[in-house]
């Protein structure tokens, strides 16, 4: 059980993990286009709430090195926009750049869009799977406190939330990786019938940089696409390190 003590670092950690990754992100002059090159499967990247794609760059660059070709929603840009909005820009992008197969890698609200878009705006099932890091999946119950638009709609109580909650027919295609405890999410990023794995450690963002976490979703990168239903939550055992 995690103690308060182990708790506060966690937090500490992570919000200087975010003050510092945004940092970077904004004096960063690399081009997507960069990541454009491979032979592997398709990856696009969808980043959390006022995160742009630059946040990724950690992951974005394991999966560019590891031979996949990785795919930005620029339109996105700091994915303030509503879910249904986002999602129906991911699904443009697909189509119009005609990818197939394709892999999404998502942090926090991304997995919300990326889940929309696998169950509402892909009847060809040009996505194959999905790998989201700390998705509000049910919600956050801090999101009712919120004075922004944004920030609020990711309540348990949105009608998009909910909807989401009750279609379940995409959750074997999804991986969701989570800590031991989320600051900004209490509820959790466990999804019926995916494939749960839960890391020795906490956080909502310091988590991405975690090597467990880039094992996740280069393995979800490289997985068939059609994977078998997932059996409740893989804790990473052995592998995983408190930090």
């Amino acid at each position: 059980m995690s103690t308060a003590l182990q708790i506060a670092g966690w937090w500490a950690r992570d919000y200087a993990y975010a003050v510092g990754r945004q940092l970077r992100s904004a004096v960063s002059r690399v081009s997507p286009d960069e990541f454009l090159s491979g032979d592997g499967r398709p990856v696009v990247v969808i980043p959390g709430i006022y995160e742009d794609w630059r946040f990724l760059l950690p992951l974005i660059e394991e999966l560019h090195a590891a031979g996949h070709p990785v795919h930005v929603v620029t339109m996105l840009q700091r994915n303030r926009i509503a879910v249904p909005r986002a999602a129906a820009l991911l699904a443009h992008y697909l189509g119009e750049r005609g990818l197939t197969d394709a892999v999404i890698v998502a942090h926090s609200k991304g997995g919300l869009i990326g889940k929309y878009a696998m169950t509402l705006l892909d009847p060809e099932q040009r996505i194959s799977r999905m790998v989201a890091v700390c998705s509000p999946f049910s919600g956050s119950r801090y999101a009712g406190f919120m004075l922004l638009p944004s920030l609020r709609a990711l309540s348990p109580r949105n009608p998009v939330t909910l909807q989401l909650g009750r279609e379940l027919s995409v959750n074997e295609r999804i991986t969701s990786v989570f800590g031991l405890f989320d600051p900004h999410i209490p509820e959790g990023s466990v999804l019926p019938g995916a494939h749960n794995i839960q890391l020795q450690t906490g956080g909502h963002f310091r988590i991405l940089a975690h090597p467990d976490t880039v094992r996740a979703v280069l393995a979800g990168a490289g997985a068939p696409a059609q994977a078998p239903h997932g059996q409740g939550t893989a804790h990473a055992e052995g592998e995983a390190r408190s930090g």
